[in-house]
This record gives structure tokens, sequence and C-alpha cells, in this order.
């Protein structure tokens, strides 16, 4: 697998994020104009197809790095594919001096979240009629 970080939005990010987010969970919301500053990271199998994606930015009301819009493509749930693109996530703020990482995560997904080291924080928040929560790390 090769993992790659990206100063602009690639096509493959926006693919993968269409395929998760738009199809299967019906987000009608998902690009914003985070994603113009964010950094994006795919990771690619053996066969150099993207198979996950992620972005990282700073978040500056929050005054910490920020990791969102995680996405495995279906066939390679359950592979731990996601804690690797997390871990990445981990490398690129610690090299860039961040000391913690947030993010909002889906409630379904706090679980795995949590088994990564994150806590959760504040209230459960609506996004798009799907329940989503703060959670943090320290890194």
């Amino acid at each position: 697998m090769k993992i790659s970080v990206y100063e602009s939005f690639p096509e493959y990010a926006k693919e993968i994020r269409k395929a998760v987010f738009v199809e299967e969970q019906g987000f009608q919301n998902e690009f914003d104009e985070i994603d113009n500053e964010a950094k994006h990271v795919v990771l690619f199998d053996e066969e150099e197809v993207p198979i996950a994606t992620c972005r990282v930015f700073w978040n500056t009301v929050m005054n910490s790095y920020t990791l969102g819009r995680l996405a495995v493509i279906k066939k390679y749930r359950g592979k731990n594919i996601g804690s690797v693109m997390v871990n990445e996530v981990e490398k690129y703020v610690q090299k860039k001096g961040g000391k913690n990482i947030i993010l909002h995560a889906q409630c379904r997904v706090v679980k795995f979240y949590k088994k990564l080291g994150f806590i959760e924080f504040g209230d459960i928040e609506n996004d798009e009629g799907c329940p989503h929560v703060w959670m943090r790390k320290s890194i």
C-alpha cells in the first residue's frame, strides 16, 4: 500500500468521498470550502487503486488540527485501513508541531475512534440527519 498527501483536492479523494458519503450514506453537502485549504490523504492498494481518503486542516476556531471526511471504499472495510489513515494523519500533525487532533465523528463509528485513543466532548449534533459528536486525541 502507498499513502500520498496532496496540497490540493485530488480527483481520487473526490471519487471516494462521493461513493461513500453521497451514494452510500446519502449526504448532500459533502464538499465545502475547507476542501480548498485542507491537505488530502489518499491510500492506494497494491495495484495503485485509490481505496481510502481523509483530509486534515488547521481549525482556527477550535485551535487544533482537524481530521475529517475519513472514507474507505466498501470492499476494503474491516481490514484496518481506517486505522492506517488515522495514524498517517497523526504523523503529519506531529511533523507540523501539532499536539492534538479533533474530529466530528458519526456516532455510529465512535467506538472505532475510541480504540485509537480519541475521547468524546461536547453535545451530539445533527449533520444532515446523522448524529455526530466531537472527539479529540492528544498526540
